[in-house]
């Protein structure tokens, strides 16, 4: 388990962004044989591995030797996305003798969890020849400074934060002019600037991964909402090439759900949907394969909050290491209902893994997840698990050592069982 959880601390900082997140799971996918499968080509219909890139969003499946049309799916849904700082395109700003970054917020993101934090750079340049190229600062080159208590001595009592105007990172000296923002990443990614025609940028936090506890049994780092389910989610799916056996395996990692997935590359786009259909054996055969078929949507969830125990039901409580958490909302914030629940606990019981139940307090409402989306989009059962998390949406976050892999064993359980 520990072995697993240092192989997420190598995920987590290999993945800055959805982009990167895609080429680290390509690789991983490459390295045990998947081969792509381009969205615009032939489509490879036999046995095998396959992986299919749109952007920043992947997805992965394995079709077993002999499987018919209509053969059951397993889908493991995940997202690649995490709330952050993106960079405006006119980025160079500033005031007073400093040279700015213009930025706006990229989901629901802890803004003050941003404050006087190193932070890199990394994302996308796209090219006039219509060439992407992937960049990545992983240095020291941002910052966004808090103000000095002595010059807001009420701080303590309530911070706040004005997004266009607080958030603004630093990074040095001069008038805007002099700070190219889009000529220094260029050099840095080895590509003429002239020939740079858009780009997308975010701000990512440096500090590495790292153990947390008198025994270790802790992880903090970045991104762990969602990366840590997508890393999980490709080490089910690749273990599952090995035992799947009447169902075809699938793994998705969307982009754009910490914005509402509504986009090309989101959960409530036609991407998977049409994948599935094609796994499915074409239309005419995919209703009866959906009917047979589950998906488990996998989002980080609220552990509870030591300090902050009235947040939180008092009989559906999720703690760190205690297993992945199933989570349930009456009113379909999450997508489990008693046959998906039922599901989920018989792979759990299979594979050894403890499971917990998250439930908000009612007068806290909960978020949602791409479940809810998926279960209408497509009609298929889900079921909606995730480890528990504090810091959520902050640029750093902490989760149980053990989790990852529980998480892991469960999906491949889940992701290979015929019933």
């Amino acid at each position: 388990m520990t072995d697993l959880a240092q192989d997420l601390a190598a995920f987590l900082t290999a993945a800055p962004t959805p982009y990167h997140a895609v080429a680290e799971g390509v690789r991983r996918l490459s390295a045990a044989g998947f081969t792509e499968q381009p969205e615009s080509g032939p489509w490879e219909d036999g046995p095998g591995g396959r992986y299919l890139v749109r952007d920043g969003t992947l997805l992965a499946w394995f079709v077993p030797e002999a499987a018919p049309p209509g053969t059951p799916l397993r889908v493991f849904a995940a997202h690649t996305d995490s709330p952050t700082l993106k960079v405006k395109p006119r980025p160079d700003t500033g005031a007073a003798g400093w040279r700015q970054v213009a930025v706006e917020v990229y989901g629901g993101a802890l803004w003050n969890s941003w404050l006087d934090r190193d932070l890199g750079l990394a994302g996308r340049l796209a090219l006039y020849d219509g060439s992407v190229v992937l960049v990545d600062v992983r240095r020291p080159l941002l910052r966004v400074p808090q103000l000095a208590i002595h010059l807001d001595r009420q701080v303590n009592q309530g911070l706040k934060l004005d997004p266009q105007e607080h958030l603004l990172p630093v990074w040095g000296l001069g008038s805007p002019a002099e700070g190219d923002l889009i000529e220094f990443l260029a050099a840095e990614a080895g590509v003429d600037p002239a020939e740079v025609a858009a780009h997308d940028l975010v701000v990512h936090e440096l500090t590495p991964p790292a153990r947390l506890g008198e025994h270790e049994e802790l992880l903090v780092g970045p991104r762990l909402d969602n990366l840590a389910s997508v890393h999980s989610g490709l080490g089910a799916l690749l273990a599952a090439a090995d035992d799947a056996a009447g169902v075809i395996p699938v793994f998705v990692g969307f982009d754009h759900e910490e914005i509402g997935s509504a986009s090309a590359t989101g959960a409530a786009g036609p991407l998977l949907e049409t994948v599935l259909t094609r796994l499915a054996g074409g239309f005419d055969a995919r209703g009866a394969a959906f009917a047979a078929s589950r998906c488990l949507s996998v989002d980080v969830t609220h552990a509870v909050h030591p300090n902050y125990l009235g947040h939180h039901d008092p009989n559906h409580r999720s703690v760190p290491n205690d297993g992945p958490a199933l989570k349930v909302n009456a009113n379909q914030r999450y997508a489990t209902d008693a046959p998906g629940a039922a599901a989920w606990h018989r792979a759990c019981r299979d594979s050894g893994t403890p499971t917990q139940v998250f439930v908000s307090k009612n007068t806290v409402p909960c978020g949602s997840t791409v479940g809810p989306i998926l279960s209408t989009r497509l009609g298929i059962r889900t079921v909606d698990v995730g480890i528990p998390v504090l810091s959520m949406h902050s640029a750093r976050e902490l989760c149980g050592v053990q989790d990852p892999a529980h998480l892991a064993a469960a999906a491949t359980a889940f992701l290979t069982d015929p019933i």
